[in-house]
């Protein structure tokens, strides 16, 4: 679904949705223009976070948007959950680091493949990452 403001909001509630999701993102990265190279770093940081959001917090959303910033064009997206929060962020970003046994490459491998990164989570009430990816010019 596809709001007012160009922003598309995929359900993230089975793995079946993180397929969908990923499909969009390359969809969108390929009409953008993206090298392959910039298509696959984008489409595996947006796979983690899917699955994290599914993993981790149960469940939610994902949000793609192009965004613009004078002549620089790229995608953002955001992965939100109502999940319960991540209480340590600083130590959920170490690479090596997991609370669910996979290889604790996720958070951090995602922040690594993106040009912006930005978390936000509180203990109890969910957590929202958001990624941003510029094309070069």
């Amino acid at each position: 679904m596809t709001d007012n403001n160009g922003v598309r909001t995929l359900p993230l509630r089975t793995d079946e949705d993180v397929v969908r999701m990923r499909q969009a993102v390359r969809e969108q990265m390929i009409a953008l223009g993206f090298s392959l190279i910039d298509q696959t770093k984008i489409v595996t940081a947006a796979s983690e976070l899917a699955r994290n959001t599914l993993r981790y917090g149960g469940g939610g959303e994902g949000h793609l948007e192009r965004v613009q910033n004078g002549m620089r064009q790229g995608l953002s997206l955001a992965f939100s959950d109502q999940g319960p929060g991540i209480p340590d962020i600083e130590l959920a970003l170490r690479d090596g680091y997991t609370s669910g046994g996979g290889m604790g490459l996720g958070l951090s491998g995602a922040k690594r493949l993106s040009d912006e990164f930005d978390i936000t989570t509180a203990v109890g009430a969910g957590t929202t990452v958001k990624i941003v990816k510029w094309k070069p010019f």
